[in-house]
């Protein structure tokens, strides 16, 4: 069943041929949430997925309905929340990510405080990591290809600058 709703409720109301919302299933707004049986119990539990991706960002779940065998049907409140929920999930994630693909340490010279950074490509075919260096001004002062198990520390970072930024091993 198509139901487009009113713009008060924060979800596109136009209609649109990608739009769903039905009792155990939602598509609008770049994800699909479905409610499914959960196979491990009795209950019932509702998986979120964005446009493009394999697999749900969130699965939790999902409320009994009144006859305590069905699940309670989406609405807009619910669906609007579980798109909240399951973009911060996926925000964490990216910053999770993120964090482990890019370290940063400064180090105090007798003339600037520098910038090390390695920031790790996970490429499948050729992965690597890029250690750099700024100065407190923002110039590059040296970039270098290494491998993506190099460790960056402040000694690591301190031997580099002391070496002229000559390749580490």
């Amino acid at each position: 069943m198509h139901t487009p709703i009113d713009s008060s409720s924060g979800v596109n109301d136009a209609p649109d041929s990608d739009v769903i919302h039905e009792d155990r299933l939602w598509h609008d707004n770049g994800w699909t949430c479905r409610v499914i049986k959960n196979e491990d119990d009795e209950g019932w539990a509702v998986a979120m997925t964005k446009d493009g991706e394999a697999e749900p960002a969130l699965v939790g779940p999902w409320t009994m309905g009144r006859d305590k065998k069905n699940p309670k049907p989406l609405d807009v409140s619910a669906f609007n929340t579980l798109v909240k929920t399951a973009s911060e999930v996926l925000r964490r994630h990216e910053q999770q990510l993120h964090a482990q693909l890019h370290k940063q340490v400064w180090i105090d010279t007798a003339n600037d405080r520098i910038s090390v950074t390695l920031d790790i490509v996970p490429d499948e075919d050729d992965p690597h990591a890029v250690l750099a260096a700024e100065n407190a001004a923002g110039d590059s002062l040296a970039k270098v290809r290494v491998a993506p198990t190099f460790k960056l520390s402040v000694r690591s970072a301190s031997d580099w600058i002391e070496s002229g930024y000559a390749k580490p091993r």
